[in-house]
Parts: C-alpha cells; structure tokens; sequence
C-alpha cells in the first residue's frame, strides 16, 4: 500500500506542477495588463474569464477523453493506437476551435449585448481576440500532455510547462512595452507560450524512444471513429464546462 502510494506521489506531484505552470502563463499576463491602466486591466480580467468558459474549458474537457481511450489501448498493449488517438482528438478539437474563435471575435459586442460597461465590453472584445492564436494552439497542445500522462511520461510536460512558464514573463515585457503592443501584447504572449510548449512536447514525441511504439507516424486510421469519440469527449467536455 505505502509503495503504490509513493508511486502515485512521484506521478501526480510533477502532474499538478505542470498544469498550474500553463494556468500560470495567463495569470502572468492579466498581471502585466494591469500596470497598463485599470481599463485595461477589467477588460483582460473579463476577457480571460470568457475565454476559459467559452474556449479553453472546453478543449480541455473533450482532451481528458484521452485519459480513457489511451490508458486503456496502453494497458491492452495496443500501443500504436495512442497515436492514433491523439491525432483524431487533435482534428475534433481544432474544428471545434474554429466556432469558438468565431465567438470570441464578437465578444466585444456580446458582452455589450449582456450589459456590461461599453469600454470595459470593447477592452475585453479587444483582448479576447489576440487571444484566439493560443486557442488554435491550446487544443493540440492538451492532445500532446494527455498523450504523455497516459505514459507516464510526465518529466517531459512539467519541464516544458515550466520552460514557458519562466519565460513567458520576458516575452510579455517584449510585446507589451518593448514593442508596444500594450494589452493586446499580453494576450498574444499567451499563444506564442502555449506554442512553444506544444512544440517542445511535439519534438519530444518524435525523437524519444520512448514513443517508439506509440506514435508510428500520420495515419489516415485518425479520420475513422470520429463520432465514436465525440459520445465520450462531449461528456467530459460539457463536465468541465
């Protein structure tokens, strides 16, 4: 009993580190947003919390529909189907992206719509959509962590949550002063982080040995199954939502 309980420490310790790094990254971005001025600062605030809601949340939760499918096709020994696996949810949740982009570039004017203070609406409206590129990246990069976890693999993601993490504070400075980009640098910031983690995480899946067996290459098997999937990840999704 103590020995499993060590062994789940060692996994779920760097885990929760690395999921606190990549809510981390956002945070320090409302932060640098609100040295610009109280306006700016209300409308980021606002905007992030529309965006978890609407965007994030949602990948998210139709991502840990890969805890299931690859932990099981893992512990079948079926290990080329985490491949498989991870590029159909990576396809579903870009295409789900797409509608949810197309939200945020009217939240300006939905926000107004629901009532909120006009400048803080168009503050918010403003900042949500620099925020779309990190939410076309945001999905295939929780496909890449799932991937992993399922594997144990959980070194890799916490060192590269923690590697944008640290640097995300010097890319928001050189975006939002040094370039003066101002709020809309902040948000930008985000997508430019969460690509260089899903990056990383990309790279490592390709050369590891590791990932030998679990990621075989593009597979036209991916595009199958679809609505198989979706019976599971929408649950999980509308869960988290």
């Amino acid at each position: 009993m103590l020995s499993e309980v060590k062994k789940q420490l060692r996994l779920a310790g760097p885990l929760v580190a690395g999921f606190l790094l990549q809510n981390v990254v956002q945070m320090i971005s409302v932060m640098f947003v609100g040295h610009l001025g109280e306006l700016e600062l209300a409308g980021a605030a606002m905007a992030t919390s529309f965006a978890n809601v609407t965007g994030f949340s949602l990948l998210f939760g139709m991502a840990s529909s890969l805890d299931t499918l690859c932990g099981q096709a893992f512990g079948a020994g079926q290990h080329h189907l985490l491949g498989v696996y991870k590029q159909r949810a990576m396809v579903v949740l870009t295409l789900v992206s797409l509608p949810a982009a197309a939200v945020w570039a009217y939240t300006g004017e939905i926000l107004a719509w629901c009532g909120q203070d006009p400048e803080i609406a168009a503050a918010a409206g403003s900042y949500i959509r620099w925020l779309i590129p990190a939410l076309l990246v945001y999905g295939p990069l929780q496909c890449h962590v799932r991937f992993l976890l399922t594997q144990s693999a959980v070194a890799p993601v916490t060192l590269s949550s923690g590697a944008a993490a640290l640097s995300h504070p010097a890319v928001c400075w050189l975006l939002v002063h040094r370039l003066g980009f101002g709020s809309r640098g902040a948000a930008l910031a985000n997508g430019v982080a969460f690509l260089a983690d899903l990056l990383f995480l990309a790279l490592y899946v390709w050369l590891s040995p590791s990932c030998k067996t679990t990621w075989q290459g593009f597979s036209r098997e991916a595009l199958r199954g679809i609505a198989g999937f979706m019976k599971l990840a929408a649950p999980s999704a509308l869960m988290l939502w």
